[in-house]
Order: structure tokens, then sequence, then C-alpha cells
């Protein structure tokens, strides 16, 4: 398949204030699209001009959720030049969730090329100050006009582009995280492991609620024994407990995350031992409270790593590091960032550069 390039005529002006540069706001001038018919394949791959869609009232997406997305970011280098951070995982991952809804798979080869090209025509808008990036967002949509339960027939995959700012612009600190007793978000044999928008809208009620009462972030617990933690609405959570990484196993249910992967990596070449286990509330409650449980953090592709300073659950809050991020925390956050930014050695050939 051919990789058309169309031009842009009213190229939008480019926020010049870095520091204004919010999440998921603003938008580059291009974006990547491609078609799918059944009996056909993909088709009329394009890179054409940033514009809305016209869907008929009847797209499938739009009553039975067949959708998935990805996350990532490319980034401004010292010496200007732009790197990703494992693009080719989250192509095969994209390609993992596709599955898991009855959605067609892309070439995976094409798809990273088309991506590193709308990246590379696109350039001008990675963002140059400390800690902004540039936001990457393929999606595939079902768009057949078709009401009835079944696997559409036709489909739209894109890419979109969000230059972003700093997420953590007033420095590091440690998030307050509900543990929900009641809600759930995955259960086993469900889609918890695919990046659909469904398992999202799942999540906002409970979500909102904790805000309410002053939580940062919601930790889900298993759907059946409502015991064992499993992750944050946006991240993965890794613990360090018993002088152990400790995270949720990958069983259906969670996001197998690529900065979770990197940051396993990391841990066991620090000489830490791995568990991936079912840590129960209890454990994690009881943990903060012995000092059995030194840190915790969340990992994903927005955050890199967050740290956790508080836990709540049923009315029970129990908190530790006051208040500060911990040593393996910020080791892991810094060596991270470093590695995407170019300021540390790339061992593991994690970074693409354009």
């Amino acid at each position: 398949m051919n990789l058309e390039i169309l031009p842009i005529t009213n190229p939008k002006p480019k926020i010049e204030d870095e520091a204004q540069l919010t999440f998921g706001k603003s938008f580059t001038d291009r974006m990547f699209v491609m078609q799918y018919n059944t009996g056909q394949g993909w088709h009329s791959a394009r890179i054409q001009p940033y514009a809305p869609f016209t869907l008929d009232p009847a797209a499938m997406v739009l009553h039975y959720s067949q959708e998935i997305f990805e996350g990532l970011k490319a980034f401004r280098r010292p010496d200007g030049k732009v790197a990703l951070f494992r693009p080719g995982d989250n192509v095969a991952r994209f390609n993992s969730s596709a599955r898991r809804m009855c959605m067609p798979e892309v070439d995976e080869k094409f798809f990273l090329d088309a991506l590193l090209e709308l990246i590379r025509l696109e350039s001008d808008w990675v963002p140059k100050s400390e800690g902004t990036s540039l936001y990457i967002r393929p999606t595939m949509i079902a768009t057949e006009p078709m009401l009835g339960v079944r696997p559409a027939d036709q489909y739209l995959c894109y890419i979109i582009l969000c230059p972003v700012g700093a997420y953590y612009k007033g420095g590091i600190a440690p998030v307050k995280i509900w543990i929900s007793d009641h809600y759930v978000r995955a259960t086993e044999g469900g889609t918890g492991e695919a990046k659909t928008g469904g398992n999202y809208a799942a999540s906002l009620y409970a979500a909102k609620e904790a805000a309410e009462n002053g939580y940062d972030q919601v930790l889900w617990l298993d759907a059946k024994e409502k015991k064992y933690v499993e992750e944050v609405g946006s991240m993965n959570m890794v613990f360090l407990y018993d002088g152990k990484i400790v995270t949720s196993p990958l069983r259906g249910t969670v996001l197998d995350g690529i900065t979770r992967r990197s940051v396993l990596t990391l841990c066991k070449e620090m000489g830490y031992e791995i568990e991936e286990r079912a840590l129960s509330v209890d454990e994690v409650m009881e943990g903060v409270e012995t000092g059995r449980l030194r840190e915790a953090f969340g990992t994903g592709t927005a955050v890199v790593i967050s740290p956790v300073g508080t836990f709540c659950y049923k009315g029970n809050c129990v908190s530790f590091g006051n208040e500060e991020p911990g040593e393996l925390t910020m080791k892991l956050y810094k060596t991270l960032t470093d590695i995407q930014y170019g300021r540390q050695a790339d061992p593991h050939s994690w970074v693409t550069m354009l």
C-alpha cells in the first residue's frame, strides 16, 4: 500500500509560550488516515490536513463501542533531534487490542513507517522546553452504518498529534489514592487488557467520586473477590514491598503497560527481585503501617512515574514517605526520562530516532 502525502494550505499558528501547553487541547496541522473494507482490506492511506470526520449516525462505533487507541510520545533532545520511546511496542499492542475487539490488524511495519513519516512532517510541532513532548494518538473506529451487534465491515484508522507541556510543572509530588471497594474496572475474560475506550468510560464515575472527595486517582481491586489490587485508571501500579518489586500479573484485567515493562527491566538490572503476583489490599494498608511497603508508584506514558503518598480504603488512610517521592521512584523517573531525552545512553534500543 502506498502512502499519499496531501498538501496543507492553512497552517495553524503554534503556541509560542510552551509553558502554556496543556494535555489534549491543541493539535498539529496533519493527521494520518486509512480505511478498511471487508474483502478489500486497508486502503487509501494518506497524510492529510487535520480535519473533522463525517460519520453516519448509525456508525457502529457510536452504538457498540468497537474502538481502540494507543498513546506514545516524541521528545525533542538537546541537540534538536527527535526521538520516540518504544514505538514498535505501541504498534504491536495496537494490534493486540484490535484482535480482542474483533477489528482488523494493521501491517505493523507500514503503520510504524507512516507514524514516523507523520512525525517528520510535523517535527516543528515537537516542543523544546524541559519536560515537554509531542503526544501521539493512534486510533481505530468502526464506521459501518449498521444497527446490529456484530463486528463491523468498515473501519477508519488515524493518528493525531498533540504538543503537550511538562506533566510535573511544579515538581514531582506524591498523589493520594482512593482504593475502590465497590466499583470495578475489569474482570478476567473481559477487555481489561485491551486499550479500548469502554474501559475508560467505565472508570469515570468512580474517578469523579474520588476527585470530589479529594483523591487524585482510583486504585481498582479485582472484580471477583474485591481483594487484590490491580491498576489505577491511567497507570499500572508498582510496589517496593519487603525489598522486592511487586506488581499485578498480566492476566487479562490490566494493561500490558510499556512503561511498566521498562520499569521491570530496569529494576531487574538494579538487582531487585520481581514478583508479578496479586497483592492484597490488606497487605498494602498493613505494609504502610509496618514499613514493609517502602514505596509505591504508578507507571504510564503521560506521567512516566507517579509516586504515591497516601492510600485510603474504607475510610482508613495511611501515608508514607513524609510526602516525598521515594529513592527508587526518583531513580527510575530520572533514568527513563534521561533515556527518552538523550541525556543517558539507551542500552536496550528502546529509542527510535527520526
